[in-house]
């Protein structure tokens, strides 16, 4: 991940929402992808709560499928 990816994606999130994600973050800022300023930020949104280890994404709505009417002949 270059840094650029790295602050696009910081853009986008608001806080860190797991355990996997706090370690992604450290990971990131020992490797200077990502300043301090940063980390804090994200962590400090997470706050002192107790996160999980892993988020799963929503699953999307189906669209409901209509029954096709009969067309009447006659």
């Amino acid at each position: 991940m270059t840094p650029e990816e790295a602050s696009c994606y910081l853009i986008w999130m608001a806080r860190i929402k797991s355990k996997a994600q706090r370690r992604k973050f450290a990971e990131l800022l020992v490797e200077g992808k990502i300043d301090k300023d940063a980390y804090e930020r994200w962590n400090r949104g997470a706050g002192s709560r107790d996160l999980p280890e892993h988020v799963k994404r929503k699953k999307k709505k189906s669209k409901r499928k209509t029954k096709r009417r009969a067309k009447r002949h006659g």
